[in-house]
């Protein structure tokens, strides 16, 4: 199947005490968890730019959307998820 004719893609984790779903779509580069802009939901500098380095390293910061639901453990944690799945995808 190739890249093209996949609508969306979708991936658990799990990290620590977190777990996490995330389903990546084509879109403008939007990244929404738990219904939150990531700006909002991290607080630290850090992890919104680590959030974004997999994106940026493969040229395609503005080419999807990421909408994930997080439970457990702590923001870092969390952060250890999204970056397990980027990485993969």
């Amino acid at each position: 199947m190739s890249a093209a004719a996949v609508s969306r893609y979708y991936a658990t984790g799990k990290r620590k005490n977190s777990i996490a779903r995330v389903w990546m779509m084509p879109g403008s580069g939007k990244i929404t968890i738990n219904e939150r802009a990531a700006d909002q939901y991290f607080g630290r500098d850090v992890l919104k730019m680590i959030i974004r380095q997999p994106f940026e390293v493969t040229g395609t910061i503005e080419k999807f959307d990421v909408l994930a639901t997080v439970i457990g453990g702590g923001e870092s944690g969390q952060m250890g998820i999204e970056i397990d799945f980027e990485t993969v995808s």
